[in-house]
């Protein structure tokens, strides 16, 4: 909540959609054919601290930049009824194919929370098929089974972190009912307590899901992890308020030799914040975790 990310110095571009909406993509371009192509978090956007923090970090060892906004999340709100999800790789495809148009060779596929949810299950719906530009993958504090964890956030302890969210969205669905009245009821709002309810009156019938258990079973990121055939980087904390065991896919990794689950004993959700620095421990690791591309 406090962490101030400077230096970074984003262009904005945006690309419509094969629908008919819109995205916006924030380049930190130098002279590299090597990009990390980073999705942030639910409610994020690419001006979030730990995305300017991870392009900030791999622009100084030579890499370009490239956070993409999910609809909606750009600062303006987006034209069609339907938002963005945890399952969501549509919208990845189009900014990843945009990126390898722009003739980068080398990318690094990154994403955080809701943004690690869509880079795992985009890795492993596409498998050996991966676009060869894309040679590795980093996802952090990923939920990767959605059902245990909007459990965990409806216990009282963690309703703080719920309402945070909610409010946000809560904006924006007001906002969606002003202008497409006749798609979204803002009214519908009031029955909204925990992430189980918009997911069942928004995320669901907004994105063709029957409801939001249908939801959370079909786009779970655990769900396509046993496809990743690049070599993908999970860092998760144990002491994250979000994440369920069962979000730490110890077996799957165990029988993937593609996935690589790092478990920390701190870091919260997409934290990670060490003692007299600036930088995260995240942001370290992927330094490390790039240094034999290109």
């Amino acid at each position: 909540m406090l962490r101030k990310v400077t230096g970074v110095r984003y262009q904005r571009e945006r690309i419509d959609t094969p629908d008919g909406d819109f995205l916006d993509l924030d380049w930190a371009t130098g002279k590299s054919n090597r990009l990390v192509i980073v999705t942030h978090g639910l409610e994020g956007s690419s001006q979030r601290h730990y995305v300017k923090g991870l392009i900030k970090a791999l622009y100084a060892v030579g890499w370009d930049g490239l956070a993409w906004n999910c609809r909606s999340c750009s600062g303006e709100i987006n034209r069609l009824p339907r938002f963005y999800h945890h399952g969501d790789t549509s919208d990845l495809e189009l900014v990843v194919q945009h990126a390898i148009a722009k003739g980068y060779k080398h990318i690094l596929l990154a994403g955080f929370s809701l943004g690690g949810s869509i880079t795992l299950k985009y890795l492993g719906e596409r498998g050996l098929n991966v676009a060869p530009q894309i040679k590795k993958g980093l996802a952090v504090s990923v939920p990767c089974d959605l059902a245990s964890c909007s459990k965990e956030l409806s216990k009282p302890q963690k309703i703080f972190y719920t309402n945070k969210f909610l409010r946000r969205l809560e904006k924006k669905i007001k906002l969606k009912s002003q202008l497409m009245p006749e798609k979204i009821c803002y009214a519908d709002f009031k029955k909204v307590r925990v992430f189980k309810d918009f997911d069942n009156l928004f995320t669901a019938p907004l994105h063709g899901f029957r409801d939001a258990d249908d939801y959370y079973a079909s786009v779970s990121s655990k769900n396509f992890l046993d496809g990743i055939r690049i070599p993908t980087l999970l860092i998760s904390a144990l002491n994250d308020p979000f994440l369920t065991d069962e979000c730490f896919p110890k077996q799957q990794a165990a029988q993937n030799p593609y996935l690589h689950l790092e478990l920390t004993t701190q870091g919260g959700h997409v934290g990670f914040q060490m003692l007299g620095t600036n930088e995260t421990y995240v942001e370290r690791r992927a330094v490390a975790w790039v240094k034999d591309i290109g």
